[in-house]
């Protein structure tokens, strides 16, 4: 897709990248941008990471089921066509985080996510052959994986995350971010962009950055996304931050 008017770059399992990229379709559909979605597995951007150290116990294998996922998002691709990614992430995501949370513990170590019983029926939702699931073991797939990653990479730099918005390219200039913890109303969509991408606009800027953050606003978290009250939180907000 040489005419996209935007590259994102996801992982299927990062929460913040989902709730970014809802943001972004919704100002895609109100400003007829076109979106192509690329890869970028946080599993082999932290492949030299000392996963017992740096992060809690279940990122491993939530990390190394979106490596499994992207595979998929890879074969898809080959066979099917760029705007199939799309789908194929907008049905993982909806099943993964827009639902309610899977109950019981589950097998220490591995990830409901990179299974064909999990994945098959989000294939079959995002209208494509659910033989696809044989790509979540296809190691040869991580060639195309990694690059897509390394090509993330080169356009930010490595001391990022997931999602990676490469405005206008493939001139302009991309980003680590947004990342928002919940969704703004349609309305506030465009104003959140149009700051966007006019700080992406200005060459000097490089950062604008806080730790303190709420926890993602998503279902399958078991946070409510659609609770009374919430979109007046989100306009509180909005009404706080202006003044």
């Amino acid at each position: 897709m040489t005419d996209a008017d935007l590259h994102f770059y996801f992982d299927p399992t990062c929460p913040f990248a989902w709730l970014t990229s809802k943001w972004v379709r919704t100002v895609a559909a109100r400003r007829d941008h076109r979106v192509d979605w690329r890869f970028i597995s946080l599993r082999l951007l932290n492949e030299h990471v000392d996963y017992d150290a740096w992060f809690p116990p279940e990122y491993e294998a939530g990390h190394t089921a979106g490596l499994h996922l992207l595979r998929v998002a890879a074969r898809t691709r080959a066979e099917h066509g760029r705007e199939a990614v799309g789908r194929l992430y907008a049905a993982l995501g909806a099943h993964t985080f827009d639902a309610d949370p899977v109950p019981g513990p589950g097998t220490p170590g591995e990830d409901r996510r990179a299974t064909p019983a999990f994945l098959e029926p989000v294939l079959e939702a995002a209208g494509l052959p659910p033989g696809l699931a044989a790509a979540l073991e296809d190691e040869s797939l991580d060639a195309v994986v990694r690059a897509e990653t390394e090509e993330a990479l080169a356009l930010t730099g490595r001391d990022v995350g997931t999602p990676i918005i490469h405005f206008g390219p493939p001139e302009g200039v991309a980003f680590f971010g947004p990342v928002i913890s919940r969704l703004p109303g349609e309305d506030e969509a465009l104003e959140l962009w149009d700051h966007v991408v006019a700080l992406a606009r200005f060459p000097g800027f490089a950062e604008l950055k806080r730790s303190l953050r709420e926890q993602p606003q998503l279902r399958g978290l078991g946070a409510a996304p659609d609770r009374p009250g919430a979109e007046e939180d989100w306009h509180a907000g909005s009404r706080r931050t202006k003044k």
